[in-house]
Formats: structure tokens, C-alpha cells, sequence
């Protein structure tokens, strides 16, 4: 497995928030939980392919939101904050020797942080960052090779997968506040402990998980079902509206 991710720009504390107040952000603390997080990729068996940083773009270490990797292709995106759509070439030219590119484009706005995919099912959170018109492109992006993609209306905060998501193929880790748990009856569903509201975000890494510390009642029933956990802190970028799933991209 193979992961891109960026080094953070020292432009950080200009980063885009939308449902945060700004707060003081360590710079070089943010660097050395990034590292961290990269190292602990590395230890669960990923080749991280680290971009260099890139310093004006206050919000590029969040990779996630530029591009959405599928087995089969990858699909460049729009992002909704018109500050971060710079992003997405160098991200496209990191993808380029691995997949075949496809592209968001306008009337359309997407960031990857909306974006969902368990098996073929791929869901799209409907929010400031991203619209419907990107749910009908990626469906037809996608459709040759077996997806469906799905639109969904969510609470107050960032992302879909800030509220949601997949501890595995038949399961999701939800925020009940942010999205409705009806909208995945489908699944299993792991509720974020009530005084939790982030711990709904969660990477998949093979058959690990990688998690943000913070959130311990919800880490003990992830535990409980059986999952290994890989626990990492997160807590400076976070500052930022990130957590654990922004800042790499996965792909075989």
C-alpha cells in the first residue's frame, strides 16, 4: 500500500475554518505530529511518498480534499474553498504514474473530505465544500466500473467524514448529531461516545486502523469489536479542521 501525503506549510495558521474559531497553532508542533502520523503509516507497512511543503498554500497538507483514489482510477477534484483548488496540480502530477486521471470541474465543487467509499458504494456529503452537481460527475466518472454514488444531507460540521467513517466493509464509526444514522441502516453502526463529537474519523490502513488520540470512550468500543488500533495525536492540526483521514491518500 502506498500513501501520499504533504509536509505542512508554514502558512498554516492562515488555514480556511469554517466551523471553528481560529486558535494559536503550534507550527512545529503540528510538523512533529505530522511526522509521526507519516512514521506510523510506515510502520503498518506503507510506502509513504512525502510531497515537499508547499508554503503558500496554508491548508496543502490536507491532501484528502485534492483527489479521490479508486482501484481503478483517480478523480481530481474541485475543492470548495477557491483558496485550496491550487492544490490539486501538484496532487495530479503525484497520481499521474499510478492512475488514469479524471476530473471534477464547475459547475461542480467537491473536497475529498465529503467523500466516502465503502466498496461500491461511494457517499458524498452535501455541504459548503461540496454540491450536487459533483455527485452526478462522479457518478459518471465512476459508473463504468460498478459505483454507486450517493448524495447525503448532513449536520454542522466540515465534512462527511468528519461525522462518518468505515471501520470495514460492514461497518461505520458515526457522529448521530452530524448525520443520520438512518442514512446507513445498511451497515453496522459504532456511535462516537456523546461527549466525543470528532472521534468519528478513522483511516483504514490494511487491517489496522489509524485513529486520533482524544477520544478514549470511543476508542474502547472500536477496541471492543475487536479492531487494532494504531493511536496517533492529532491535536495541533486539528486547530485546523483536521484529523487522521485528511492527511494522506491511500491506494494500492
Amino acid at each position: 500500500m502506498k500513501a501520499i501525503t504533504r509536509a505542512i506549510s508554514s502558512a498554516m495558521q492562515d488555514c480556511e475554518l469554517t466551523h471553528m474559531e481560529r486558535q494559536a497553532l503550534d507550527l512545529n508542533r503540528a510538523r512533529q505530529q505530522h511526522e509521526a502520523y507519516n512514521q506510523a503509516l510506515r510502520e503498518l507497512a506503507v510506502e509513504v511518498i512525502e510531497l515537499p511543503e508547499q508554503a503558500e498554500l496554508a491548508d496543502s497538507v490536507f491532501v484528502e480534499d485534492a483527489a479521490l483514489v479508486f482501484d481503478e482510477v483517480a478523480v481530481i477534484t474541485l475543492p470548495g474553498a477557491e483558496s485550496r483548488r491550487q492544490e490539486t496540480r501538484s496532487i495530479a502530477e503525484a497520481l499521474a504514474p499510478h492512475r488514469q486521471l479524471l476530473y471534477i470541474t464547475t459547475p461542480a465543487i467537491l473536497d475529498g473530505g465529503d467523500v466516502l467509499s465503502i466498496g461500491k458504494n461511494v457517499y458524498v456529503g452535501l455541504s459548503s465544500r461540496s454540491n450536487s452537481e459533483a455527485v452526478a460527475q462522479l457518478q459518471e466518472h465512476l459508473r463504468p466500473f460498478g459505483y454507486t454514488v450517493h448524495g447525503l444531507e448532513m449536520g454542522q460540521c466540515l465534512h462527511l467524514k468528519t461525522a462518518v467513517t468505515a471501520l470495514d466493509d460492514k461497518s461505520v464509526l458515526l457522529n448521530p448529531d452530524w448525520v443520520d444514522a438512518a442514512l446507513f441502516s445498511g451497515y453496522d453502526v459504532v456511535r462516537t461516545h456523546p461527549e466525543e463529537p470528532f472521534g468519528a474519523n478513522v483511516v483504514r490502513v490494511g487491517s489496522s486502523l489509524l485513529y486520533g488520540a482524544g477520544y478514549p470512550n470511543t476508542l474502547a468500543s472500536i477496541e471492543a469489536l475487536g479492531h487494532t488500533v494504531r493511536v496517533v495525536d492529532m491535536s495541533e492540526l486539528a486547530k485546523a479542521e483536521g484529523a487522521v483521514t485528511c492527511c494522506s491518500l491511500l491506494f494500492k
